[in-house]
């Protein structure tokens, strides 16, 4: 019985040790990598499907279902400003969006490996 206690109490150090420890190793790992990715192009909001609007910076799966949502019960989108209209996408966000946004033509954001 007290072995068994001794090495349980062994493994949750042990376990407590790990899961502390790998998230910085991990980061670490990431860090000495050397690149970062850098976004390139535009996304057409009034053409987008959900996968390519997460590409989009803080763009995740339920906001890029609702600008999909919202245009499919608005129409398109006449202005990026417009963008602010679907809930979740404020002012604050919008300009961050802004470089990568379009109204025509295809989309074309694409992640670049930059060292």
């Amino acid at each position: 019985m007290k072995y068994s206690m001794n090495c349980f109490k062994t493994f949750a150090i042990i376990l407590l040790v790990l899961c502390t420890a790998l998230p910085t190793m991990a980061g670490k790992a990431v860090e000495k990598s050397g690149y970062k990715a850098v976004l390139q192009g535009t996304v057409n909001i009034n053409t987008a499907d959900a996968a390519q609007l997460t590409m989009l910076p803080g763009i995740g799966p339920k906001a890029a279902e609702s600008i999909v949502a919202f245009r499919g019960t608005a129409g398109s989108f006449t202005s990026i400003d417009d963008l602010v209209k679907v809930k979740g996408i404020g002012p604050k966000r919008l300009e961050k969006l802004r470089p990568y946004l379009s109204l025509k033509g295809q989309t074309t954001l694409k992640k670049i490996k930059k060292s």
